[in-house]
């Protein structure tokens, strides 16, 4: 199986540490076939300063720069990179992650939720004790709200910790698939990879993203599955990938195989999935 990692992250973002050459050394230590590079896309102009863990858009040609140092330092040796951006999905935002891609370029994009609607980012450590809504069936229906219009607007090539709301340990009673259910049947309908972020297994909730059950109905549906860190630092690169490969291996429900998934920009991503 080829090694890869989509989902990791530079200083930009003002939470990781750790310069080009560091993370591409790190990548061939480890055989890594890709090195994807995806850090938080900025805001619009007009809405920034947004939060504190991501560039600002002035600074998006500093992030070509870190992203040009990686491609050179990984020059002559086996390992591709690919430049991406975990874009973070809010009300009224599509025409501008629209626009990123027309100005950029981007090898891929990861679409991911860490904001209610109602306001609040569901993995910051101030709402670490309480739900953000008072509720959480009402966190939990807000949140896969967002997802299921994330995964309609056809915007992105994977779904970046597609449960990401259950970070703090919080989760309603009863079948979660009520919550799941109309955002598999629209991945069905479109084209995009959901990942397996490995970062959930060092957060409160100790367990990956996605939960089992619904990592089990991705791979029934044939969705197709990356494996990313979500790295921060470059030790932190491609963390946890063995231990999502056993787990796929485990819930295939016929052999597992890793193909290859075109994303809306034409680059190659090798994702897994049942036969």
């Amino acid at each position: 199986m080829l090694r890869t990692d989509y989902h990791t992250h530079t200083p930009l973002c003002r939470h990781a540490q750790g310069e080009p050459e560091a993370y591409v050394a790190q990548a061939l230590a480890l055989g890594l076939h890709c090195y994807g590079i995806a850090d938080h896309a900025p805001m619009p102009p007009d809405r920034e300063p947004f939060d504190d863990w991501r560039m600002l858009s002035s600074e998006l040609p500093q992030y070509i720069d870190w992203v040009n140092r990686a491609k050179a330092a990984a020059a002559g040796t086996p390992l591709s990179i690919l430049c991406g951006m975990e874009c973070d999905w809010i009300p009224g935002i599509a025409p501008y992650i629209e626009e990123l891609r027309r100005r950029f370029s981007p090898d891929y994009l990861i679409g991911s939720v860490h904001y209610l609607p109602t306001g609040g980012a569901v993995d910051d450590t101030v709402y670490a004790n309480k739900c953000l809504t008072g509720s959480v069936e009402q966190d939990w229906s807000l949140y896969w709200g967002s997802v299921l219009e994330l995964v309609n607007s056809g915007l992105f090539d994977i779904v970046g910790h597609i449960d990401l709301v259950k970070i703090w340990g919080r989760v309603p009673e009863g079948d979660l698939m009520r919550y799941y259910a109309p955002v598999l049947t629209a991945l069905e309908e479109h084209p995009m990879a959901v990942e397996i972020n490995t970062a959930g297994l060092h957060k409160h909730c100790a367990e990956l993203y996605p939960a089992i059950p619904l990592l089990r109905e991705l791979l029934q549906r044939r969705i197709p599955i990356v494996i990313d860190s979500d790295a921060h630092y470059p030790e932190h690169l491609s963390r946890g990938w063995h231990e999502a490969l056993e787990l796929l291996q485990r819930l295939s429900d016929t052999e597992l195989r890793q193909f290859e998934h075109t994303t809306l920009s034409g680059a190659t991503l090798h994702a897994y999935g049942s036969l």
